[in-house]
């Protein structure tokens, strides 16, 4: 099989899951018991956790992806999903077994957020390793384009630009005037001699019997096939395929999500997510407000308007991190690393963005979201509504967040060009959205956070 390295990524993977689960429940019972020995009750707990682990993710095909679906936004979603049935599966044991009374749900849960934490931390590392070995060319594969497009110029750009793919282009077969059999063998001899993992076939300039004819060919061939379509007209927006009885209809998506069931899914998310770190993140509060209370004279937090969704004004909270007398310095916007006007606990909130933290107060309050586009001054509202006011507006159909995709790519922006390149990523957050990708974006948040790398 082209794909066997696939596979062996999903064995390893599914074994560094079992070892950071028997990791964190390890830690768990200690730190709970302070005991070397462990009881026949955990022991029986440890077991039915490790085999309902891999009952869940073999029948969730949790670990097998292709080389296209390996995004850490597919890895995240398929590892959630297979936790919220590792704890649905464990909740029931314990509630229809004479273990449940016997068993610590400090134990158990931590067991489940542990390993939630580790696995996505860890699937983040293998990916970025991955990556940085396919971009020295490694584990490289192919790919060909059938039909004449412009499409096929696009494709080879994209994967030249992304080698971190590792697929490279093998060839590109155009149909002649010979027989459609004599060309669909010229096609399959080409097939064999490339042996592509992928190839696309551009709809334009192909007929149904031959595209027909090409994915019987990838059945034999081993090969995925994909068919492009030349909708760039519309493609800027979200489209989604939908079936009205047998006839295939694309639904392209004018609204800032893809429906209004997504919008009510990311409140409901925000609201729980926000009185999680709450509740847990309380410490962590009270020793940053101390630390800024004691090391920076003056309040402990700072308060500033800032621009929310459809362009209402809003008041943004956070802990100071400048100097009280800072707007006697006449900059309008963060400087970076040597800004003079940051504190010294201020450089360490911001490049940890433990300054962000009061702002989930904001999101309860319904002004922000956990993740999406970050709240700008009136002056940089201005400045690009200026610049680029259809794609601007667009941005302030949504509610700002407290990290997003722009903030983690480009950090501050004290510049006309960092606000475009920051609002281009943000701009495809809207098109991404969905709850796995948030939560995707949140672990990321957590990596800057870890690594002290906010920028």
């Amino acid at each position: 099989m082209k794909q066997y390295y696939q596979s062996r990524l999903a064995t390893y993977t599914r074994w560094i899951d079992i070892a950071l689960l028997n990791f964190v429940f390890g830690f768990a019972y200690w730190n709970y018991f302070r005991a070397q020995d462990i009881s026949d009750t955990y022991l029986i707990l440890q077991l039915t956790l490790n085999l309902s682990w891999l009952g869940i993710t073999y029948l969730l095909q949790t670990y097998p992806l292709t080389r296209l679906e390996l995004t850490a936004e597919e890895l995240i979603r398929r590892f959630l999903k297979a936790i919220m049935f590792q704890l649905l599966i464990m909740a029931g044991v314990l509630y229809f077994t004479k273990y449940g009374e016997d068993v610590s749900r400090f134990i158990l849960g931590s067991t489940i957020i542990g390993l939630a934490l580790t696995g996505g931390l860890a699937r983040l590392f293998i990916l970025k390793w991955l990556r940085s070995y396919r971009q020295a060319g490694h584990n490289g594969s192919g790919f060909v384009t059938i039909g004449s497009s412009e499409l096929n110029g696009i494709l080879r750009q994209r994967y030249e630009q992304r080698r971190d793919l590792g697929l490279r282009f093998k060839g590109t077969f155009e149909f002649g005037s010979r027989s459609a059999d004599e060309e669909l063998q010229r096609l399959e001899a080409m097939l064999e001699s490339t042996q592509p993992e992928i190839v696309y076939c551009c709809l334009k300039s192909l007929s149904p019997e031959q595209v027909q004819g090409i994915i019987l060919m990838g059945e034999r061939q081993q090969a995925q096939i994909r068919l492009v379509p030349d909708f760039r007209g519309f493609m800027t927006h979200m489209a989604t395929m939908q079936y009205h009885d047998v006839v295939p209809v694309i639904e392209v998506s004018t609204k800032p999500y893809s429906n209004q069931q997504d919008e009510t899914y990311k409140r409901a998310f925000d609201l729980a997510f926000s009185i999680l770190v709450m509740l847990l993140g309380a410490p962590v509060f009270a020793f940053v407000a101390v630390a800024v209370k004691i090391l920076s004279p003056g309040p402990v937090f700072f308060k500033q308007e800032r621009t929310g969704r459809w362009g209402k004004p809003f008041m943004i909270y956070k802990f100071r991190t400048m100097y009280t007398d800072a707007d006697k310095m006449g900059l309008q916007h963060s400087q970076g690393h040597h800004d003079p006007r940051v504190t010294p606990i201020g450089r360490i909130l911001r490049k940890t963005r433990l300054d962000e933290l009061p702002q989930f107060i904001n999101v309860l309050r319904g002004d922000m979201s956990v993740v999406g586009p970050r709240p700008l001054y009136r002056y940089d509202v201005d400045m690009l509504m200026a610049a680029d006011p259809i794609h601007f507006k667009k941005l302030l159909t949504v509610k700002p967040g407290i990290t997003s995709i722009g903030q983690l790519k480009v950090g501050y922006a004290d510049n006309l060009n960092q606000n475009l390149t920051r609002m281009k990523f943000d701009l495809q957050y809207l098109r991404k959205y969905s709850v796995w990708y948030d939560l995707y974006l949140i672990l990321l948040t957590m990596q800057v956070m870890i690594y002290g790398k906010g920028k």
